[in-house]
C-alpha cells in the first residue's frame, strides 16, 4: 500500500504533512493538503485533484488542509474525490481509522483552544526541518480567509516545543524553523515568542540554527529584540508580513500598523544586527488602491531595505470583507504586480552583489544548492557540486552571482 502526500502552501502546511503520513497509517490513497491563502491557491488544488484522477483511477483520494475546512461541501461536490477532512481530523488517527462512507468529516475549528504538539522524526527530502509552536489567528485582515480555516490562535507549550526540536537535532538537523499561522502572537504560559525562541536555544545547545517564519512586526517582543541582537544562532534574516506600504489601504485590511511602524522596526532590527536580511509580503492591486497609494507600497522595498519579495496579485476571496469592496480591474492588477517583482529584482541583485567575496555558512540542501545564514540561496561549482551530503553546514566563499543566487567557488 502506498500513502502519497501533495502539499500545497506554508511551512505549517508542510509540517503537518509529515503528522498526517504518520496518522492516517498504512493505506492506498493519495492526500491533497490544500491552502486557502488566495482564490488562485483552490484554483491549483482543484486542478491537481482532477490531474491525480487521470493519472491513478483506482486511487482513493482524500482532501483536506485550509480550503477542504473553509469550502468542504465544493470539494465534495468534485467527482474525483472520495472524502474530505479537516483540518483538526486530519491530524487525527481515530478520524483516519474511521474513514468510511461519510464523504466529509470537518469539525467546528472555531472551538478549538489547543495546539496539541505532534511529534515528527523528520520531513521527507528536506534539509532543515520545521516545528509548529502556534496554530490560527485572532485578527480578521479584511483579506484573508485564513482564520476560518486554521481557528483562533493557540500556542504550543514551550516544553513540548524543545522536546520536538531536541527529537530533530538528534535526528541530524542543524537548522529548525519555528513555524505557525501568526507565530509572534505566541503565549504559553506567559512565555512570548521572544522568551520562546531564548529557551530554545538555551536548552538544545546542539542545534546549530533556528530560524523564524513569516512574523508579524507589530507584535515583536522584547525579548525577540534582544534575541536578535545576542543571539548568533538565531539567523538573519526575517520574512515580514507587511502587505502594504499606504496608511490607508493597511487600515482599509485591517492591518495592526502604520507604514511607518514597518520602516522603523527595519530600521531598529537593522541597528541591533547589521548582517539581518529582510523578505516580505505584499499584495498588489488591494481594492481602491489608487496609483499614488501603490507608490508608497513600491517604495518601502527601499525604505524598509528588503530584499526577498512575495508578492501577491490581489485575489478576491468569496467570504471576506474586501471581495465586497470596489475591486480593481485584473490588468491593473497585474501591472502592479510585475512593477514590484521587477523592484524586488533588483534589491535581490543588489544583495547578491554584495555578497561577493565574502565566506559564508551554507547549509547545503541538495547536491547543487544551499542556503546562507541570511537565507540567500547559493549555487555550488562544479567541483563543490555533490562534494557534501544535504543537511551539512560547510564554509563556502561566494565567487559570483547569477542574477538569482550566489555562486560559491
Amino acid at each position: 500500500m502506498s500513502l502519497d502526500i501533495v502539499t500545497f502552501g506554508c511551512r505549517l502546511n508542510t509540517y503537518e504533512s509529515e503528522v498526517i503520513r504518520s496518522a492516517a497509517g498504512a493505506r492506498d490513497a493519495v492526500v491533497v493538503n490544500t491552502c486557502a491563502v488566495t482564490g488562485e491557491a483552490v484554483r491549483q488544488a482543484r486542478q491537481t485533484i482532477r490531474k491525480l484522477r487521470r493519472e491513478r483511477p483506482d486511487a482513493r483520494i482524500v482532501v483536506t488542509g485550509c480550503a477542504a475546512q473553509t469550502e468542504a461541501a465544493t470539494f465534495a461536490a468534485m467527482p474525483e474525490v472520495d472524502h474530505v477532512l479537516g483540518n483538526t481530523e486530519k491530524m487525527n488517527p481515530a478520524a483516519w481509522a474511521a474513514l468510511g462512507t461519510d464523504k466529509i468529516v470537518v469539525g467546528d475549528i472555531m472551538r478549538e483552544t489547543t495546539a496539541a504538539a505532534r511529534a515528527i522524526e523528520g520531513l521527507d527530502g528536506r534539509a532543515r526541518a520545521f516545528v509548529q509552536v502556534q496554530n490560527g489567528c485572532d485578527h480578521r485582515c479584511t483579506f484573508c480567509i485564513i482564520p476560518f480555516g486554521r481557528g483562533n490562535s493557540r500556542s504550543v507549550p514551550p516544553g513540548d516545543v524543545i522536546a520536538q526540536v531536541r527529537r530533530l537535532v538528534k535526528n541530524g538537523y542543524r537548522e529548525i524553523v519555528l513555524t505557525g499561522v501568526d507565530i509572534t502572537s505566541y503565549d504559553a504560559g506567559n512565555a512570548r515568542l521572544g522568551a520562546l525562541v531564548k529557551k530554545v536555544l538555551r536548552e538544545v545547545p546542539d542545534l546549530a540554527r533556528l530560524r523564524l517564519s513569516s512574523i508579524d512586526s507589530v507584535e515583536a517582543d522584547a525579548d525577540l529584540f534582544d534575541a536578535i541582537a545576542d543571539e548568533p544562532r538565531l539567523m538573519p534574516h526575517l520574512h515580514l508580513s507587511l502587505q502594504a506600504g499606504d496608511d490607508m489601504i493597511l487600515k482599509r485590511m485591517k492591518r495592526r500598523h502604520a507604514r511607518a511602524d514597518a520602516v522603523d522596526f527595519c530600521a531598529l532590527v537593522k541597528k541591533l544586527r547589521p548582517d539581518v536580511v529582510f523578505g516580505a509580503d505584499i499584495i498588489a492591486g488591494f481594492p481602491t488602491e489608487t496609483e499614488e497609494m501603490f507608490a508608497r507600497s513600491l517604495a518601502l522595498i527601499d525604505d524598509c531595505a528588503l530584499t526577498f519579495l512575495h508578492v501577491f496579485p490581489f485575489s478576491a476571496r468569496p467570504g471576506t470583507p474586501a471581495a465586497r469592496m470596489p475591486q480593481l480591474h485584473g490588468a491593473a492588477i497585474k501591472d502592479r504586480a510585475r512593477r514590484l517583482r521587477e523592484k524586488g529584482e533588483g534589491a535581490l541583485t543588489h544583495h547578491l552583489a554584495n555578497e561577493i567575496g565574502r565566506r559564508r555558512r551554507v547549509l547545503v540542501e541538495s547536491r547543487a544548492l544551499g542556503r546562507t545564514e541570511q537565507f540567500t540561496q547559493v549555487r555550488f561549482d562544479a567541483h563543490l557540486a555533490g562534494a557534501h551530503a544535504p543537511g551539512t553546514l560547510v564554509e563556502c566563499e561566494i565567487a559570483g552571482h547569477d542574477g538569482k543566487c550566489l555562486i560559491a567557488a
